[in-house]
């Protein structure tokens, strides 16, 4: 076990401005940091940010000097952090500020990671937080780069400012991030009223399920690592023990089950916003939400006597969780951090794409509805948006036409959704449709999944119909499967396939009728093009080790077999050598709809529903 961090919680804040804005939305405060033998402590925390440096939802919106209904945005941030710190500390209240893991990966800044900057972790130290814990998204490039993107970031000595928990997170002897003190299991924070806080921090199991690439790193259980934080804080002199974890609300009350002794559970990974706790065995349980737009604010007293803890929200009638939106001016320094990422990133996006953008909230296509990517485990129109953009794009790049593309839920992360404002109506930013889609990395090393482009048999299209239920059915939303280039109709109780046709024709595929469309018959041993992503490829195989009956073996144009280890073989490769990214098809297709009376591409309506593509049937 790494040695316990005792540091000041009297940090050195940011400048005072906008302080006056967040004391007037927390009411005025009154009273001492301690009544009798009670306690008083506050933590703030915030959890699956996701990349989000800029007010989003969607960022074309954003305007620093005018309302706007963008939410989050770490310089928005940072303003309303030290609002309340500024109160807190008037009142002699002390706070910590947690983090609950995937500070990284979603938008394109993520993108910045492999090219060696840290730009959200920078941020978040920038900003006072006390402790992060690692979740599933700071593994997106692969281990080697989360420990190259914690050394820029000044790891192990910027401990002192910013701890980076990773308590179940066990490394290999010889690899980078076992490197000493990158990461720590415990902390304590001594403060200046007494009190002792001491945590610990853990990724869980349906995170580790879903990380990308972890290079044999070993994950210890979540619940034996616990009880040897618990202990090992106690010893140490904790009075309140805090778990931060990045493992989903449900893991979290089967954690505070399983362990006594934490106080407090921070958590994260299921982007729940819980406008109040969740007491669950005596554990207080939190969690902000998703992509910046909260910020919890838990109010706590800790009753010396008994050891009790309890919140106090409800006495001071301050809320759990404080939105994050223009009512929040942008802090000035920390703008000025993000501009310099922005430019950075601008710069980065211009060499990858050879100047053909290079300003990522510049509009790239016009829409006047929302590309819906929802409900879940149903075909949506962002699913076609991106498969017919990987079939279409894909097929001309290759110089070959694509039969099916298909994407699975998990690596479309958002809607694409226009602007609502005068400076930005209709209007899709690069920076907007990219979030959709921008997970990954690949051989190039380079942000984005690449394209793959293989060769099924007609029979194996079949088995993959059917492999697509079986997901839907055991696996849930992120491995749900979206189609470009068929159709087809199943029975989801029966786990069933009845039937399924491919389409023949050019461009768009039509939400009806019959007459470019052909039946998908069993046994048919004809080779079909395909494309998928890298992190998709990478399963279909699999599903032989689980269900032989659904044994699919991804070719190449030969009919060769390509095993997941030599996937690197069939990407998707522009005259230059350079990947093709599925983000850039999604902008390509984007970009390449029929332009409208300004000038600027526009999306049809084909996007505003969907197309019958995938029907289940009772």
């Amino acid at each position: 076990m790494h040695s316990g961090q005792t540091r000041r919680s009297n940090r050195v804040r940011l400048a005072a401005a906008f302080t006056l804005l967040v004391a007037v939305l927390l009411a005025p405060l009154g009273g001492t940091g301690a009544e009798g033998d009670e306690l008083y402590v506050t933590i703030l925390h915030s959890n699956d940010e996701h990349s989000a440096i800029l007010p989003h939802s969607p960022a074309v919106d954003y305007h620093p000097e005018q309302e706007d209904p963008t939410v989050g945005g770490f310089a928005r941030l940072a303003t309303a952090i030290e609002g309340i710190r500024k109160a807190k500390e008037d009142a002699g209240e002390p706070v910590l500020l947690f983090n609950a893991g995937d500070f990284l990966g979603g938008s394109a800044f993520g993108w910045l990671a492999p090219q060696g900057r840290s730009a959200e972790l920078s941020l978040l130290q920038k900003l006072g937080y006390d402790a992060v814990v690692i979740g599933n998204h700071e593994f997106d490039y692969g281990p080697d780069v989360l420990a190259h993107y914690l050394q820029e970031a000044g790891y192990p000595t910027a401990h002192e400012e910013t701890l980076v928990l990773g308590s179940n997170i066990a490394p290999p002897s010889d690899h980078p991030l076992a490197a000493a003190g990158l990461l720590q299991d415990t902390g304590l924070f001594q403060l200046e009223n007494g009190l002792t806080v001491g945590v610990f921090g853990l990724i869980g199991e349906d995170a580790i399920e879903v990380t990308y690439s972890t290079g044999g790193i070993e994950f210890l259980h979540q619940h034996h690592t616990a009880r040897e934080m618990v202990e090992a804080l106690r010893t140490a002199g904790a009075d309140l023990v805090v778990a931060i974890t990045h493992a989903g609300l449900e893991e979290d009350k089967e954690l505070a089950s399983a362990v006594p002794g934490i106080d407090v559970i921070v958590g994260g990974h299921c982007h729940t916003a819980l406008s109040k706790p969740v007491e669950h065995s005596n554990t207080i349980i939190v969690q902000a939400g998703a992509h910046g737009e909260y910020l919890g604010q838990l109010e706590l007293v800790y009753e010396s006597a008994t050891g009790r803890v309890r919140t106090r929200n409800h006495e001071t009638g301050r809320p759990f969780l404080v939105a994050i939106d223009d009512r929040f001016a942008p802090h000035p320094e920390v703008q000025a951090t993000v501009d310099e990422y922005t430019a950075a990133l601008n710069a980065y996006i211009s060499d990858i794409t050879h100047g053909e953008f290079d300003d990522i909230l510049a509009p790239v296509a016009s829409s006047e509805f929302v590309v819906r990517n929802a409900p879940p485990l149903e075909e949506t129109p962002t699913g076609n948006f991106v498969t017919d953009a990987m079939r279409l794009i894909g097929g001309e790049v290759i110089g070959k036409q694509v039969d099916v593309a298909l994407m699975a839920n998990g690596n479309i992360r958002t809607c694409l959704v226009p602007g609502t404002m005068d400076h930005s109506l209709e209007k899709l930013s690069f920076y907007d449709i990219v979030e959709a889609v921008g997970l990954g990395i690949g051989a190039d090393g380079h942000a984005g999944y690449p394209l793959v482009s293989t060769y099924l048999t007609g029979e194996e299209l079949y088995r993959l119909l059917t492999l697509a239920v079986v997901l839907e059915a055991f696996m849930g939303n992120s491995y749900f499967l979206q189609f470009s280039g068929l159709r087809y109709t199943y029975q989801p109780a029966a786990l069933s396939v009845l039937e399924g046709h491919l389409f023949t024709g050019e461009g768009l595929q039509p939400a009806t009728g019959d007459e470019e469309f052909m039946p998908l018959e069993r046994g048919d041993q004809e080779l079909y093009h395909i494309v998928t992503d890298a992190y998709v490829y990478t399963f279909l195989p699999l599903a032989a080790e689980l269900l032989p009956h659904l044994t699919i073996e991804p070719k190449n144009a030969e009919g060769e077999p390509v095993p997941p280890e030599r996937v690197h073989e069939l990407f998707v490769r522009h005259e230059d050598g350079r990947e093709v990214k599925v983000w850039e098809t999604v902008v390509l297709h984007a970009a390449g709809q029929p332009p409208g009376e300004d000038g600027m591409p526009v999306i049809p309506d084909y996007y505003a529903q969907t197309s019958g593509r995938i029907n289940p049937k009772e």
